[in-house]
């Protein structure tokens, strides 16, 4: 059974749809009456046109808005989509999870969630959670990281550029995307002050011009709140947790909370963990500022009854992420993570996420 299910993966991931054999893996790991405990969790960045701001990176883009409603329709028919709250509830035995329960999320709180994202959700009566970076509404001058450096990379007049680790070429549209993502994996394996440092310095010597802000500001997010979205924590400035100190780790995500609650209202002690970075160590300080759930970038589903609610798995959507993909990652696999299990101790750094 499992090597079935392994190879009707493989066959999806390569295009196929292969619909009759997913089909009967989908019957043979879902009997009916089952998966009461089990929740999946989708999670997507940016809903738009990838050439609509060629300031922002591309690769943030997870859907166009036409192949979002596609996939919304889709979600809907097969999966019972639940709020975070109804999350909450079943994670505390007080409400169950109905059969193939499917939670929303989306990540950055880019203003293309209001546009595009949200009034295809509304139109269809779905709920979701959306992660907000606190530190960046209202302050136009503040933009990711990520979105600087590739702004800086892809407008430059440089046709190369020299670093410490390696000479990189600028010459071609292509040379540019490879460069940018070997500088990405270089920033992500610095610690925070470092790469930001790094990031900075890199995007004067390429002769960058100031990137605007894209995340929504903070009378937009309080109307989608009116509206019924659900407003959480991604941090304040967006680190990755495991490259900053426990007091800071304290000021980012406890911080985070306080802002929403304080622009917002009521808001869960929920977090996404920016770029999926984490450890034991951040694991344990959230449990300890009392944060209810905590959702990482590893791929996979949840079994709510046995899974350590600060390492929660999602499935991330990319404009790669054609819908054969997208039924078989959503099929649940077996699985012998001890870290996911509750109250595991958890070894091991998690693998940060493409940003």
């Amino acid at each position: 059974m499992k090597e079935l299910a392994k190879r009707a993966a493989a066959w999806a991931a390569r295009g196929a749809e292969r619909s009759g054999l997913i089909a009967l893996v989908e019957a043979a790991a879902e009997p009916s009456g089952t998966d009461r405990s089990r929740l999946r969790v989708l999670t997507w960045h940016r809903v738009a046109d990838p050439a609509a701001d060629p300031d922002l990176y591309p690769g943030l883009v997870s859907a166009t808005p036409a192949g979002f409603e596609e996939q919304l329709d889709w979600l809907a028919r097969r999966f019972a989509v639940v709020s975070l709250d109804h999350v909450l509830a079943a994670r505390c035995g007080g409400r169950a999870l109905p059969r193939r329960a499917l939670l929303l999320t989306f990540d950055d709180a880019y203003a293309d969630f209001a546009e595009h994202a949200w009034p295809a959700l509304r139109r269809r009566g779905l709920p979701a959670a959306l992660f907000v970076p606190t530190g960046y509404p209202d302050r136009p001058g503040q933009a990711f990281w990520w979105d600087r450096l590739w702004c800086a990379i892809a407008h430059t007049r440089r046709t190369g550029l020299r670093t410490r680790e390696a000479a990189l070429r600028l010459d071609s549209p292509a040379e540019r995307t490879r460069s940018y993502k070997r500088l990405r994996d270089r920033v992500k394996s610095l610690g925070h002050d470092e790469a930001m440092t790094f990031v900075d310095e890199l995007c004067a010597e390429l002769g960058a011009a100031p990137v605007r802000s894209s995340v929504l500001g903070w009378d937009a997010l309080r109307q989608l709140a009116r509206e019924g979205a659900t407003l959480v924590p991604h941090t304040r400035t967006h680190p990755l947790l495991h490259r900053i100190d426990a007091d800071r780790v304290r000021e980012e995500a406890e911080g985070s909370l306080a802002d929403l609650r304080r622009e917002i209202g009521p808001t869960p002690a929920v977090l996404a963990y920016p770029s999926g970075g984490h450890d034991a160590a951040v694991v344990r300080r959230l449990r300890e500022l009392g944060f209810e759930l905590a959702f990482t970038t590893q791929n996979g589903i949840n079994d709510l009854a046995t899974a350590d609610p600060l390492r929660l798995r999602r499935v991330s959507v990319t404009l790669r992420t054609g819908r054969p993909v997208l039924r078989a990652r959503l099929l649940p696999w077996p699985r012998r993570d001890a870290a996911d299990r509750a109250g595991a101790p958890g070894a091991g750094v998690a693998r940060a996420s493409s940003r």
